[in-house]
């Protein structure tokens, strides 16, 4: 998947977190990554929050840690 389609899903989903309380906005945003992004997915944008993070909204780079890493 594109880096910059990657981008855009996380950050979709981060529009709507930021409608949550801040700790809930975060939790949610990794939870719904972990929950229904395939495991190549998670692989891809941990990758880019790893290296350059240009791009996403701060809410998906202070979700890093909370994302599952996929096993490999």
């Amino acid at each position: 998947m594109s880096r910059e389609k990657i981008i855009r899903m996380a950050n979709q989903i981060a529009l709507f977190m930021e409608t949550k309380p801040h700790d809930e906005g975060v939790a949610g945003l990794a939870a719904h990554i972990n929950d229904f992004w395939e495991p190549g997915m998670r692989a891809r944008l941990l990758e880019l929050l790893d290296g350059e993070a240009d791009g996403l909204r701060p809410m998906v780079v202070e979700s890093a840690p909370q994302i599952r890493r996929p096993p490999g």
